[in-house]
């Protein structure tokens, strides 16, 4: 269920039959039924509005045949909204929380407490405490109860809320249960809560809170099941959790838990922990921690019998909700009872198959540059683009590589691509292929793929076929602009759909798939030959540098000469900082020199105008869109750097890697054969100068025909929201390709939708996306297996060489770059767009890259050491740390 379904006020629910409720005068003298209490066996997920999530997962609980749920009720919203509207300056106060920042803790404690006392000191109004106290009546006066939180946004299915709000536990008495009431009203505004809302982006005011009543359970052993291992995301492995006395020793983390992992219906895993304390139950009221007798503290909480039985009510409850869950259980007696259920929200999804086989799929992003998640339409455009099929899953995109990697020669070769590429895909693929409880089905007879790393391709060593491509693409492009221009309605869909037949032709084309090869292949061979004849490291990194026809190091340089020609106009200069939206370049000429830098900056619009960070998704704001987006790095430029920079570096470059080619020839031809490893090696040369610029231009032919493709459909879409069928033209964002011709031909759209897509597509930003997942959900994580690296030393893959010291600058936004002469970006993941910053750069670190990758390509021919493919690399380095990048060697040290 999405975020803002639960945002309903009342009237979204039939009143069930046994509620109290209480009756009091309305708006013009109407009667408005306020509902207070409802038993827990009465509600269900369609009331979450009413009853928070944790109340309404209870009672769905209670309706599963064979699952034991304490007897309870809850106390509504609609009285924790009483509360709300009798409390003193809460609406100036809610204000002044919603504009905190999150990672202003001081402010929010301050003020977070503040509004706890303000609630607590509210007095529940009469009629809301006689429905609380007759509802303790029904179910026992005198018992103890477990009084609970239960918040209108918790235990979603995007986000759990878990440990949020407050639980009080062996509650006696009704003075006592209305006290504990009032806490867990408050218990809305802790500090943790409030961050939680803070950092999710969820409105305070549309959060409300219910409270859970129920029956207590005094537990022999009680504690935690995931219905799927909740580390590496298998759906068939279940964890149990499992402590003596009540599950809090084992939530407040007072105790070390029995850990068991159950898979077919049988525990393959058991940890049993010597538990020296436990929770339990004052008989007047309370809870206390206890010592547990020495000679019980090493025995398990629980039998493998019941562990396994548990385990069954889990996959019970889980088939109810359609989703993995984080179930808290207690034992009484040798009879489990649930006392709550909530969604595992934290499990990448699996992508869909439609069989039952074993799959292996590899993450797009990672090869891409863009891990983040795309929208919908994205998604939709890559997949109808491209040329394998694809699998959709937490806005990512993934291919199915079981086929390959099912036929022992197709998985060589593959996994030989994989290790050049990235060693961590490579080593997660073998470490899968290692465990005898997943086993990849024959390919029946299907081809295992082309053999990968042989000779060079067949193509001749020539300049004009780099020529010749370029110009294919380009007029391929010019033809879409002028064919697309006079095509609205279903009919732009239908030639859309013709339109991406040629672009997968453009993509396929054989002469162009040689050539890129023919590239990637020579600075295979000449780091493998040059290391084995000369023993040097990652010599092609400087054959490479300034290699001619790279339209993505080009990008970069042309910024530094639009710094050139803004540079001696300082009004300029003081009018691009102040700039604050995206409309400035009309306003440009007013100011001295201004034309002038227009026509440098929409010049440099027209031929790179259609990048953009997440480029491949088409969805994303394009520079053309939003020009203020190059202004931080631009001025930077101009700040940075002196007149004529992008010539002088590029000449530099070519400078070095000629003189690197003569100095290694030279030592060749002094070694036995020597004459014929220099020719060789020249021929190489010759090779990957000619053809490694053109490995960058696909890209850029791809992202060209995105940029028409997407002018045309917002074209569309602002004729659709014209005609009031739809409400702002980026809603088609959240509709793949079909639903959007659809809504082209019939003029009618799901408004409802787009919002669960829009819910959807904020939550999996919290997602981490994996290199490597299997069908049965699990992660599997590479690692690195050297031990010639510095201890502390952060592993990565090397892919530029060179070692350079300087200041990190960990930016995740190219728009927030502040950078100066010999600092290091580090960062999730470059793609094109990051290209002029690495002008201004000393060095390269990135979470995510491989050898062939747009950072590496692009660090190569700049001349900066890099390192890519370094876990966590932007949480592990802060920023402003020195550190020091051994480019040659893949590995980074933090500096004291």
């Amino acid at each position: 269920m999405g975020v803002s379904s639960m945002y309903g006020g009342r009237g979204e629910y039939e009143p069930p039959r046994r509620s109290a409720a209480t009756e009091r005068g309305g708006l013009g003298g109407a009667a408005v039924i306020e509902q207070y209490v409802l038993d827990l066996e009465e509600v269900g997920e369609s009331q979450v509005a009413v009853v928070g999530g944790k109340a309404a997962h209870l009672g769905e609980l209670s309706r599963i045949e064979g699952i034991r749920v304490p007897a309870g009720f809850c106390v509504t919203t609609a009285a924790f909204q009483r509360i709300m509207a009798e409390a003193p300056s809460i609406a100036d106060r809610l204000d002044r929380l919603s504009g905190l920042n999150p990672d202003d803790r001081e402010a929010i404690r301050t003020l977070s407490a503040e509004i706890r006392r303000t609630l607590e000191g509210v007095a529940i109004p009469d009629d809301v405490a006689a429905a609380i106290t007759r509802a303790l009546a029904r179910f026992g006066e005198d018992a103890a109860y477990a009084v609970r939180s239960s918040a209108t946004a918790e235990d979603m299915p995007t986000a759990s809320f878990a440990g949020q709000q407050d639980t009080y536990l062996n509650v006696m008495g009704p003075a006592a249960v209305l006290g504990h009431v009032s806490r867990c009203w408050a218990s809305l505004f802790t500090e943790r809560a409030v961050t939680y809302r803070l950092r999710n982006g969820f409105d305070h005011r549309k959060v409300h809170m219910a409270v859970v009543v129920q029956r207590m359970v005094f537990p022999d052993a009680a504690g935690i099941l995931f219905t799927a291992d909740p580390v590496t995301g298998n759906r068939k492995v279940a964890t149990v959790d499992a402590s003596f006395g009540l599950g809090e020793a084992l939530v407040s983390g007072l105790v070390n838990p029995d850990v068991y992992k159950v898979r077919d219906g049988e525990v393959v895993t058991e940890a049993v922990a010597a538990k020296q304390r436990a929770v339990q139950a004052l008989p007047g009221g309370g809870t206390r921690e206890v010592a547990i007798d020495p000679q019980r503290q090493e025995q398990p909480a629980l039998t493998n019998a019941q562990v396994v039985r548990l385990v069954r009510l889990g996959r019970r409850i889980e088939a109810h909700f359609g989703r993995p869950q984080d179930i808290e259980w207690c034992l009484v007696d040798d009879d489990f009872q649930i006392v709550q259920s909530r969604p595992i929200t934290t499990l990448f999804p699996i992508p869909a198959a439609d069989d039952q086989e074993n799959h292996v799929y590899l993450s797009v992003g990672h090869q891409q540059m863009m891990t983040d998640p795309m929208k919908p339409l994205g998604l939709s455009m890559w997949r109808l683009t491209a040329m394998a099929p694809m699998h959709e899953a937490g806005g990512r995109l993934f291919v199915d590589a079981t086929r390959q990697l099912a036929s022992p020669a197709g998985r060589a070769g593959f996994l030989e691509m994989a290790g050049r590429s990235d060693p961590l895909t490579r080593d997660a693929l073998e470490t899968l292929f290692d465990r005898p409880d997943f086993v990849l089905a024959p390919p029946d007879g299907a081809p295992g793929g082309p053999p990968i790393g042989g000779p060079p391709a067949p193509i001749a060593t020539d300049p004009a076929i780099v020529t010749e491509l370029v110009e294919r693409s380009q007029a391929s492009i010019a033809a879409l602009r002028r064919d697309i221009r006079d095509k609205t309605g279903p009919a732009l869909f239908d030639f859309l759909l013709e339109a991406f037949q040629e672009h997968k032709r453009v993509l396929s084309d054989p002469l162009s798939m040689q050539a890129i090869m023919a590239g990637m292949q020579a600075t295979w061979w000449l780091n493998d030959r040059l290391q084995e004849w000369l023993g040097e490291k990652n010599a092609a990194d400087t054959l490479t540098l300034s290699a001619p026809g790279n339209i993505t190091s080009e990008m970069g340089l042309a910024l530094l000469d639009v710094a050139d020609v803004i540079r001696p106009h300082p009004e300029v200069v003081a009018f691009l900082r102040d700039v604050e939206d995206d409309g400035f370049l009309p306003e440009l000429p007013k100011v001295a020199g201004g034309a002038e830098a227009r026509d440098a900056i929409e010049a440099y619009l027209d031929r790179y105008g259609m990048r953009c960070v997440g480029e491949i998704d088409i969805t994303r704001p394009r520079w053309r869109e939003r020009p203020a987006t190059l202004l931080p790095v631009l001025l930077d430029h101009v700040r940075n750097f002196e007149p004529g920079a992008a010539e002088r570096r590029f000449e530099q470059g070519r400078q070095q890697a000629l003189n690197k080619a003569q100095e290694v020839l030279e030592r060749l031809r002094a070694l036995p054969d020597g004459e014929q490893k220099a020719a060789e090696t020249k021929r190489m040369i010759d090779r990957v100068r000619t053809f490694i610029g053109y490995r960058e231009y696909p890209k850029y032919g791809i992202i060209s025909r995105y940029f028409v493709y997407k002018q045309a459909l917002l074209d569309e879409a602002e004729r659709l929201v014209r005609a009031g069928v739809l409400s702002e033209t980026e809603d088609v964002f959240f509709l793949t390709f079909q639903e959007f011709h659809d809504v082209a031909r019939s003029h009618q759209v799901d408004g409802e939708l787009i919002r669960r897509r829009k819910d959807a597509f904020a939550s999996y930003h919290a997602l981490t996306p994996p290199r490597v997942l299997t069908s049965d959900g699990e992660v599997i994580t590479g690692a690195y297996r050297r031990d010639d690296v510095p201890a502390g030393a952060l592993i990565g893959l090397p892919v530029s060489a060179g070692t350079v010291e300087g200041r990190a600058r960990v930016i995740l936004d190219m728009a927030q770059a502040d950078l100066e002469p010999g600092d290091i970006l580090v960062t999730a993941h470059t793609d094109p767009s990051w290209t002029p910053l690495f002008v201004a750069i000393a060095g390269l670190v990135t979470e995510v890259g491989g050898q062939m990758t747009h950072g590496a390509v692009i660090a190569r021919e700049y001349g900066l050491p890099a390192v890519v493919s370094v876990l966590d690399a932007t949480s592990l380095i802060r920023d402003g740390q020195r550190i020091r990048v051994h480019g040659s060697d893949g590995y980074v040290e933090i500096l004291p």
